[in-house]
């Protein structure tokens, strides 16, 4: 009896003890997270571009075009600043530009100690990582909460702005499954189905000065550096999506992806080559909620200002579709997706990607959300061969473990991890 009792109090003491750590590790990355860095410095220009000379830059003859006389050559456009928006395949687009970044020894504003530039604070010069003013950098990529004044001040005056965006219901059904154990609001939602039973009356359980709310509103707004709470009448809403439009050069969409890199591939010059993926950061079927018509009605109008701003793109996007030409675009998305099925049968391990619990390599494990292993990876052939072998990793490397192969320190990251792991068990 002594015994059982004395094991039920060590497992008590064990629970304590886990319980008291992963609270002192929530509350400090809470502070890490929230803190923002205000340093002021000096304000030396950086140059009009940090581009190669065009002498030593690969040179490509242009297609025809309403803006390109044929025959007339052009050069990669090097110089990148992507929003990358939360739950928008953008972790694909990411490896898209690693490897390009690699290829051409382009130099990264990357953060410090994490993955993000301190999301969701604003965007500081100072948080880029060895930042000293007046220095050169190429691309900019990593999550952040937009702010055009400290972007400006670190890339040089010719950097093509570039970002994407996600239909703004299957993007709540994303952000709530994957960021809903973070806000604390959505721990009272009875029932199994939460997301149903949340659209139901989204005011009766959204608190909007709540710990990380703004993942469940209107989420692409807010990362754009705009109020998410406005009404939807509000002028500043018009005056933000115009912002966005003055600011950004192509604006693509996560449901016509292979068409937004073509439009990419014209807008900088680049080859077909540099346009290859794999779908990253993908999750399992049976996780995903399909959206009835009503309930995709009302994640909609509870992101109505997200659904503003995508039908707004939505339009301009379609208009470069046309002024590309749509059997141009058609048989460069046919080209496109006949070099991935290529690659794909060259690198990966059964053709597909797989659930967590299958992935053999710890490296090649992506970021899974706290609760579940929902997000899937990929195998890599074991016989690849020596041509493809180094290209294949890239391809189907996570971010996570692209940002440390690149030199980025995340050991706030890291940490984090640690606990999302213990939970996950």
């Amino acid at each position: 009896m002594a015994g059982r009792q004395g094991r039920q109090w060590r497992s008590v003491c064990k629970g304590l003890l886990l319980g008291t750590f992963l609270t002192t590790c929530t509350i400090l990355l809470y502070c890490l997270n929230t803190m923002q860095v205000h340093i002021s410095h000096p304000e030396v220009p950086v140059p009009y571009s940090c581009s190669h000379r065009p002498s030593k830059m690969q040179r490509k003859t242009a297609t025809n075009s309403s803006q390109k006389a044929a025959g007339q050559s052009c050069s990669p456009k090097m110089d990148i600043m992507f929003m990358k928006t939360h739950k928008t395949a953008s972790s694909t687009f990411l490896n898209i530009l690693f490897r390009f970044g690699e290829k051409h020894r382009l130099t990264f504003a990357f953060p410090s100690g994490r993955n993000d530039f301190f999301y969701p604070s604003f965007f500081q010069r100072s948080q880029v990582k060895d930042y000293r003013p007046g220095m050169c950098f190429n691309v900019i990529c990593n999550h952040m909460r937009f702010n055009v004044q400290e972007v400006a001040k670190l890339l040089p005056a010719d950097t093509s702005y570039i970002t994407i965006l996600r239909d703004p219901a299957e993007l709540f059904e994303s952000s709530f499954h994957y960021f809903g154990r973070l806000v604390p609001f959505t721990w009272k939602i009875p029932g199994d189905d939460k997301l149903s039973e949340f659209l139901r009356d989204p005011q009766h359980y959204f608190d909007p000065e709540g710990f990380n709310a703004f993942y469940l509103k209107n989420l692409l707004f807010f990362d754009f550096g705009q109020d998410n709470k406005l009404d939807l009448d509000d002028p500043r809403v018009g005056e933000g999506i115009q912002f966005i439009a003055e600011h950004f050069q192509l604006v693509m969409l996560v449901e016509y992806f292979e068409e937004s890199l073509i439009l990419l591939k014209e807008a900088l010059c680049w080859e077909m080559d540099d346009l290859l993926f794999f779908k990253l950061n993908a999750r399992k079927g049976s996780t995903v909620s399909k959206l009835t018509p009503e309930l995709r009605a009302r994640a909609l109008q509870w992101n109505a200002i997200d659904w503003k701003l995508y039908q707004h793109f939505n339009q301009t996007f379609w208009k470069k579709v046309d002024a590309y030409g749509q059997g141009r675009m058609a048989d460069d998305v046919a080209e496109l997706r006949k070099r991935n099925a290529a690659m794909a049968s060259i690198c990966i391990e059964g053709g597909h990607a797989v659930e967590a619990g299958s992935i053999q390599e710890t490296d090649m494990q992506p970021w899974q959300p706290i609760g579940e292993k929902s997000i899937m990876g990929y195998n890599i052939k074991k016989n690849v061969d020596k041509e493809h072998r180094k290209l294949c990793r890239k391809m189907l490397m996570p971010e996570i473990q692209y940002l440390t192969e690149l030199g980025v320190n995340l050991w706030i990251t890291k940490l984090w991890g640690r606990v999302r792991d213990i939970i996950n068990w």
